[in-house]
């Protein structure tokens, strides 16, 4: 995926007004979810994504121990200045739903098996049981209406 069209999708469903606050969050989620991910899965995703983001993804250590979903939205919050855990729901879905278009399902579900439970949320592949575990097809739509959900949920969180 290109720059230009990875920050579009990430300002476009974060609502960000404007594309630097779309690349902090970026940058922000894609170092702690480098952290967590190992082999080939985390080289594979590096190729997929922009090559400014590679070393963002690739540069940090590996975690010594895996952040729980909410663990991982309250470290984003740490980093981003301003944020809240709420806040930082939204940078964490924003980021990951672009994340999950630019690997494919695929690879996206390789990914969450890396991950605690909890992160199939974050990246809009909720898990399913209506035609089994790993449908790309059932997937899909569900990240498609998961992804409209959130959308829809910033803008009204947003306003007053």
């Amino acid at each position: 995926m290109q720059w230009d069209a990875f920050l579009t999708a990430v300002q476009e469903r974060g609502a960000y007004p404007d594309r630097r606050e779309a690349e902090r969050a970026a940058r922000v989620v894609l170092a702690l979810l480098g952290a967590h991910l190992a082999g080939t899965v985390r080289a594979e995703l590096a190729a997929r994504l922009p090559e400014t983001f590679t070393l963002t993804l690739l540069d940090p250590p590996r975690a010594d121990e895996p952040l729980d979903p909410r663990r991982f939205l309250r470290a984003t919050a740490a980093w981003i200045e301003g944020a809240t855990e709420q806040t930082a729901t939204w940078d964490v879905s924003a980021v990951l739903s672009v994340v999950a278009d630019a690997a494919g399902p695929e690879l996206t579900h390789r990914l969450l098996r890396q991950l605690p439970d909890g992160y199939d949320l974050l990246f809009g592949y909720p898990r399913h049981t209506r035609s089994g575990p790993g449908d790309p097809a059932v997937a899909d739509q569900e990240r498609t209406d998961a992804a409209m959900t959130v959308g829809t949920g910033r803008r009204q969180h947003a306003e007053p």
